[in-house]
């Protein structure tokens, strides 16, 4: 009965379904044979209507996420959820979303079912600087750059200071910043407390990792390689 936990784990279905999928001959190794419940076979030979099985528990995977998409498995609306394959939602252990980007930002979303790697991610110990770029509704006044740096700003129904963020200026209405920590909608308040307003954000970069040529709305799994680089700068 291993191969068949494994598999509803994976979210082809329940238990049951999944050994309906063993009776019916829809599970196979690379080979072209049929399985059978009790088999024992590699997880990489695994195929499901001649397909390759799913990455097995310790998926971690980026999104280039559009607007428009909410980082929750219920919330009303379009889910991050939506773009990628249907089963992935009913995975166990959950492949959650590290952090959220909020349904007006775009940009790198990452997303686990490795609990002590995303607890390492959002930890304040890790201080990985997150790289958002922000379209603003007015032209920059120009001292916001050292507002934004001193470790003295205060934001509205904070009791603390936010801790230093670099700003560098890309144009009139036009800035990347790196946040060392990720209070609720931080950019855009930080803006506000300027004056201004953040008609477009976008998270380009997590600690050493970026979105690369990632289309909008497309994702791939995550290689040790990768997270070497996130934890690297």
């Amino acid at each position: 009965m291993r191969l068949v936990r494994l598999i509803a784990n994976l979210g082809y279905g329940s238990r049951r379904e999944v050994q309906a999928m063993f009776r019916e001959g829809r599970i196979t190794d690379a080979a072209g044979e049929v399985l059978y419940a009790d088999d024992q076979v590699a997880h990489d030979a695994i195929r499901i209507d001649g397909a390759p099985l799913d990455p097995p528990a310790g998926l971690t995977l980026m999104l280039h996420k559009p607007t428009g998409y909410t980082c929750s498995t219920k919330d009303r609306g379009a889910l991050v959820y939506e773009l990628l394959p249907p089963r992935f939602r009913l995975r166990a252990p959950l492949l959650a979303t590290v952090g959220r980007l909020d349904r007006d930002t775009s940009g790198l979303l990452l997303m686990t079912d490795d609990g002590a790697l995303l607890h390492r991610i959002v930890s304040p110990k890790s201080a990985l600087g997150k790289v958002y770029v922000a379209e603003l509704a007015q032209d920059l006044r120009g001292d916001e750059a050292a507002v934004f740096a001193s470790g003295r700003l205060m934001l509205d129904s904070e009791t603390t200071p936010l801790a230093p963020v670099a700003m560098e200026t890309l144009g009139p209405r036009r800035a990347r910043l790196v946040l060392t920590e990720g209070r609720y909608h931080q950019v855009r308040r930080m803006f506000a407390s300027q004056g201004n307003h953040v008609s477009a954000l976008h998270r380009e970069r997590i600690g050493g990792l970026s979105l690369g040529d990632l289309p909008s709305g497309q994702w791939r799994a995550l290689a040790g390689a990768d997270l070497e680089a996130l934890f690297r700068a």
